[in-house]
């Protein structure tokens, strides 16, 4: 399982997307760090080295797009791949202006997630 090293974070406020997420990675042979904010995940322990990022655009504080345009701010190429239940062209306009690898609706399937995130790591 070359996935195995591999880290990808959840950013989402929702328990049962974050823990169905979590679920379906392992499967995949990824490891998984979940973060219920866009706070949380800038207060991680910066040593746990992350791969690859699906990030909830919205969410209660600091929106997926802020985070992802103050990681941009401090250099991170960190992939990214934007979740949402948001419907709005502008919304998927923004989120591809500050970069991501996927923009994702929800209910997406687990096959789009999973060849999203190995698109995301070159695999």
């Amino acid at each position: 399982m070359e996935n195995l090293r591999r880290t990808v974070a959840v950013v989402d406020d929702d328990p049962s997307l974050r823990r169905s997420l979590g679920r379906l990675l392992n499967a995949y042979g990824f490891q998984v760090e979940v973060y219920t904010s866009a706070e949380a995940f800038l207060a991680r322990d910066r040593k746990t080295a992350i791969d690859c990022l699906v990030l909830d655009i919205d969410l209660g504080g600091m929106s997926g797009i802020d985070l992802q345009r103050r990681l941009k701010g401090e250099g991170t190429t960190l992939p990214v791949i934007f979740i949402t239940a948001l419907e709005a062209a502008s919304v998927k306009a923004e989120a591809e202006k500050v970069g991501c690898v996927a923009y994702l609706q929800k209910q997406f399937s687990g096959t789009v997630l999973i060849a999203a995130i190995n698109k995301a790591l070159g695999l």
